[in-house]
């Protein structure tokens, strides 16, 4: 059997599984990354007479102060459409622009949204459910009434719980749900049965289901106690039920399900009901994963 791993955002199994009211949640404060919009600037490096200096941007963003800002256009390591910019005083359109430092993309669009959500058990992907039942609009209801117009990145079913990205950002969105962008989801998964390598081997290998074959990019195993196994699944394809079905089919049926990581973004520590702003750098890297 493989050897026990730490235990990093692996699911509680000492707590309750009933579902909390919407009231019972807890809606950070925290304020939402920021980024540009996704639409090109014809104008490449910007121009001088219209816009908002590039280093007042890029101050703006939390990248460096001001006066670092102009060091590094002074030393060729920023990007606007495309084109390197070393000249002091270009400005831009922070709604249009497409913002790179070092490579990497920098987000200053204070339109954009975007949130990680803990989705508790129970509770429906949808905005609004016509059955009265606890959904995901009712989480995150302050911000909708603020005019935030949000929909969430895939979905998860009721019964899953974990990590979902919600944005206003389209193009992000169908590049992250896109199965050809390759983005990696993982799941930890308590099961019926003592796993051993033999179920290891078969997730990795290829899982023979009723729509053709899925099979895992990772697995591992986490714990082993008293008939039951904690399982950890990696896998970028975005099939109904993939997890659950994989499983079940290796006759290890799942009795909880929860998305702990999209990419390089965690879950972490947040509890269920909350809602935290991606950060930057979490930000970077899902543009980098996608080509944005």
């Amino acid at each position: 059997m493989s050897p026990t791993a730490r235990r990093d955002g692996t699911p509680d199994r000492n707590r309750g599984n009933k579902p909390k009211k919407a009231g019972d949640y807890y809606v950070s404060q925290a304020r939402p990354a920021r980024h540009q919009h996704v639409e090109r600037n014809r104008g490449g490096g910007g121009n001088d007479g219209e816009g908002v200096r590039l280093q007042k941007v890029l101050a703006q963003a939390g990248v460096a102060s001001r006066r670092m800002a102009e060091r590094l256009i002074d030393e060729g390591r920023v990007e606007v459409d495309g084109k390197i910019v070393t000249r002091q005083g270009v400005r831009v359109d922070p709604n249009v622009a497409v913002i790179r430092v070092d490579g990497s993309r920098v987000v200053v669009n204070e339109d954009m949204q975007y949130f990680v959500l803990n989705k508790p058990r129970g509770v429906q992907c949808t905005m609004h459910d016509d059955q009265g039942r606890p959904c995901v609009g009712d989480i995150i209801g302050e911000k909708v009434s603020a005019g935030q117009r949000l929909f969430h990145v895939g979905r998860l079913d009721a019964a899953t719980e974990g990590l979902l990205i919600l944005t206003n950002d389209g193009e992000l969105a169908n590049r992250l749900m896109h199965p050809s962008y390759n983005v990696t989801k993982t799941y930890m998964a308590t099961v019926k049965g003592e796993a051993d390598n033999k179920l290891i081997r078969d997730l990795t290998k290829g899982v023979e289901l009723d729509d053709g074959p899925a099979k895992a990019d990772f697995a591992q195993i986490i714990d082993v106690w008293q008939g039951r196994s904690i399982i950890r699944v990696e896998l970028h394809e975005g099939r109904k039920h993939i997890v659950r079905r994989m499983l079940k089919e290796l006759d290890y049926p799942v009795e909880r399900l929860v998305r702990t990581k999209i990419h390089t973004v965690q879950l972490g520590e947040q509890t269920p009901g909350a809602l935290r702003a991606l950060n930057r750098a979490e930000l970077a890297s899902l543009y980098k994963a996608v080509g944005l």
